[in-house]
């Protein structure tokens, strides 16, 4: 117990609204590389079978 200190520090709005706007663009743009790169090749694959369809 002798390791525990209290810190009375204010963290004011500011800091919150920036951390949670971090944390969600991070979110947001580990989506996106996961949608772009899953997306490319399933879209190559829909129009090949359009392709084919047609002819």
């Amino acid at each position: 117990m002798a390791f525990l200190s209290f810190t009375l520090a204010y963290i004011g709005p500011g800091m919150g609204g920036g951390f949670i706007a971090a944390v969600v663009g991070i979110l947001i743009s580990i989506f996106l590389a996961l949608f772009a790169i899953l997306w490319y090749p399933f879209k190559k694959l829909i129009a090949k079978f359009k392709k084919k369809k047609e002819e």
